[in-house]
C-alpha cells in the first residue's frame, strides 16, 4: 500500500557543487527523514511557478523553516533586522491558502508556522529582541541554523492550552529548540495555543476550523520527538483513504 504523499516547501539558494556555481531547490534532509520516519512519502516543492493545482496532487503538506516574512503582507514597514525572499513568500502563501481552502493536513515549522499565521489573516512581531528584551529563542550569534545541531538552538519549555488538539497531542508541557526572530503577534483564523512560559512568546497555533493545521515554532525535525510529523501523516493518510495501519509501524520508530 502506498504512503500518504507529503509535500515539503524547499527554497532556491545559490550553492557550490564540485567546480559548479548554481542555484539550487534547498531542504535540510532532517525534515526528509522525519516525513519518512512517521510513514509519509516526501517530495519537495521549490519556490519557483507556483500554482493551487499541486495541493490536488498531495495528501499533506509541511511549510519548513526558513528566513523571514515580508511585513507587508500585513501592512507594515520592514524593520531593520528582516530580511525577505519575495519569491519565496509568494508561492508559500499562495500554497498554503490553498491547503487551508482544499483541508489539506498541513503542519507549519518555524517560519512555516508564521506562514500559516499570516495567511489566515494574522501578524508578526519582526524582530523579538525589541518585544522581550532578549535574544534566546535563537543560538549564540554566528552560528548557522543549517549546520548546528539541536543542542546549538535556543532551548526553552512550552506551555499548551488544555483541551486544545495540541494538548492531546503533546501534553500540556515539553521542552523545544527554537531558532527564530520574528514571532507571532495576531494568530488570524488560527489560534494560539503554546507559549513559552517565560515571556508569553506564541510557540504553537492551530487552526479550528480545519481538518488538521498545525503550526510549531521550534524544529521537531531535529530532535527524537516526531509527535506532531506523525500526527501529519495520520491525518493525511485518513483523507487519503489509507488504512492507519499502513504507517502504524513507521511512527512507533519515530515514538
Amino acid at each position: 500500500m502506498r504512503r500518504p504523499l507529503i509535500g515539503m516547501t524547499a527554497y532556491a539558494q545559490q550553492v557550490q557543487y564540485g567546480s559548479n556555481d548554481l542555484m539550487a531547490g534547498m531542504l535540510p534532509m532532517t525534515y526528509v527523514r522525519a516525513v519518512h520516519a512517521t510513514g509519509g512519502r516526501a517530495v519537495l516543492i521549490t519556490p519557483d511557478d507556483p500554482d493551487k493545482d499541486l495541493i490536488d496532487s498531495l495528501d499533506g503538506i509541511v511549510f519548513s523553516g526558513g528566513g523571514d516574512i515580508d511585513p507587508a503582507y500585513w501592512g507594515a514597514e520592514r524593520h531593520p533586522e528582516t530580511d525577505v525572499d519575495p519569491a519565496r513568500d509568494e508561492a508559500e502563501l499562495l500554497l498554503m491558502r490553498a491547503a487551508l481552502e482544499a483541508g489539506l493536513p498541513v503542519l507549519g515549522v518555524c517560519r512555516g508556522m508564521q506562514v500559516l499565521a499570516v495567511a489566515a489573516g494574522g501578524t508578526l512581531h519582526q524582530h523579538l529582541p525589541d518585544l522581550i528584551g532578549h535574544d534566546r529563542h535563537r543560538a549564540a550569534a554566528g552560528t548557522d541554523p543549517l549546520a548546528a545541531d539541536a543542542s546549538a538552538y535556543g532551548k526553552h519549555d512550552v506551555v499548551v492550552r488544555a483541551g486544545s488538539r495540541a494538548h492531546q497531542l503533546l501534553g500540556g508541557r515539553l521542552t523545544v529548540n527554537s531558532f527564530h526572530h520574528q514571532a507571532v503577534d495576531d494568530a488570524g483564523a488560527c489560534e494560539a495555543v503554546g507559549w513559552c512560559p517565560d515571556d508569553r512568546v506564541v510557540e504553537i497555533i492551530e487552526h479550528p476550523g480545519h481538518p488538521f493545521a498545525l503550526g510549531v515554532q521550534w524544529h521537531p525535525e531535529r530532535t527524537p520527538d516526531l509527535r506532531v510529523f506523525a500526527a501529519l501523516a495520520e491525518a493525511a493518510a485518513r483523507r487519503a483513504g489509507l488504512a492507519p495501519a499502513a504507517i502504524a509501524s513507521k511512527a512507533a520508530l519515530a515514538a
